[in-house]
């Protein structure tokens, strides 16, 4: 049975080779295999162009435990959104519009460009 605190389907994860990042994939789905304690997970692959794989892994795997395929040390971590967004000086808007206290929270690209 899977684990509660298990990266489920439609969260999106980061793929790290060799412990560095490589890309972005939302789990579009998880199911059991034929063998105990395996899970076949399907990803969608975040990049340019999108492409779908099938990986057969344990559940540790998909909670971020390291593994091996071709020889590569592979890891699968979730990414969570952070609470709060950062706040980036953007030249030419007010530092209270940029962060939401001002009269108006859109910022218009073509505006930006033009300065």
């Amino acid at each position: 049975m899977i684990n509660e605190n298990m990266t489920k389907e439609n969260d999106v994860v980061i793929i790290y080779s060799e412990d560095a990042p490589v890309f972005f994939a939302r789990i579009e789905d998880i199911s059991p295999d034929i063998k105990p304690d395996w899970y076949n997970v399907k990803l969608l692959i975040l990049k340019v162009p999108l492409q779908t794989v099938t990986w057969t892994l344990r559940d540790s795997y998909i909670d971020g435990a390291e593994f091996i395929m071709d020889g590569q040390k592979i890891r699968m971590e979730q990414v969570v959104c952070p609470d709060k967004p950062k706040t980036q000086n953007i030249p030419g808007i007010s530092p209270q519009k940029q962060n939401g206290s001002g009269t108006s929270n859109v910022i218009f690209l073509a505006d930006l460009k033009k300065k």
